[in-house]
Order: structure tokens, then sequence, then C-alpha cells
């Protein structure tokens, strides 16, 4: 793994062969990116999935519905393994809901890859995506905006 100037990105192979320790040969086909808010998680995500051809499913996008509500856990993991069971060929999931999800997603996942970067990155990151958000309205999941109050009360 190389260092650069803005983070880290940790990747942990979660299967491995009996024999061996190290990760199968085979590109990976199920992918998992996580980080905290403002690490880049869906923007990283979008793109490997577009560079494997896989299907890319944002968490955010299956957990906040019509104005901001959450579905019970159980709802959330049937929608999340509706999601995955989509496709045969593999996925490409972002976003941090272990705790509703449990083993749901990294249980199946070939690869999950942490982005770790500095706070002042992802700080710049969250201040820019939010007035963009908020200036331009633009719609997020399933008819939710950013608002002032939301972003800044609470």
């Amino acid at each position: 793994m190389r260092q650069n100037p803005l983070g880290r990105v940790i990747i942990r192979p979660m299967h491995t062969t009996a024999r061996d320790s190290r990760p199968k040969a085979s590109a990976p086909r199920k992918i998992v990116v996580k980080g905290t808010s403002g690490a880049g998680k869906s923007t990283f995500a979008a793109e490997v999935a577009r560079r494997l051809a896989l299907p890319h499913v944002e968490l955010d996008a299956l957990h906040h519905g019509p104005n901001w509500s959450e579905p019970s856990v159980d709802d959330f993991r049937a929608r999340v393994r509706e999601a995955m069971a989509a496709t045969t060929d593999g996925w490409v999931i972002d976003g941090n809901y272990d705790s509703k999800l449990g083993d749901t997603v990294v249980g199946a996942a070939d690869v999950i890859i942490w982005l770790d970067l500095p706070f002042w990155v992802k700080l710049r990151r969250l201040w820019n995506r939010t007035f963009h958000r908020l200036r331009t309205g633009a719609e997020l999941w399933n008819g939710n905006r950013e608002s002032w109050r939301g972003a800044f009360g609470g």
C-alpha cells in the first residue's frame, strides 16, 4: 500500500484459501467502500463500479426514504439483500450502516476498502458539498434535499 499526502486507502481482502493467507488471484467482484462522511465513498465506489462494469449500490439511497424517513432494520436489510441479489456478477456498495446491517454486506464482500483521509480534507469536502447542495437544491435520495437546519442546526 502506498501512502499519499491525502491519506490512506486500506484494502482488506475478505476471502483466502485454506493453504495460503494471501487473497485469491481473481479480481474481486463484491466490493464494499467505507469511510467517514466526506471521505469520497460514493465517488470512489461509482468509479470502481464503472471500471469493473458492476452495479453501484449506495446504501444512503436505500436507507433515506421520503422526508428523511428511515426504514426498520428488517426492511433495510431486505432492501440491501435485494440489491445484492439483483446481479450474480457482483456489486460495489458504499456506506456505513453496520449497526443496522450487521454482516449482511461485509460478510458477503470479497474486499473492503476503507478510505482514510485527513480531517482537513474531509472537512473541506463536506463544506463544499453541503453548500453546493444548498445552493442548487439538488435532490439527494427519494426527494430529499439538504436544508440549512439539517446541515447546521441538527
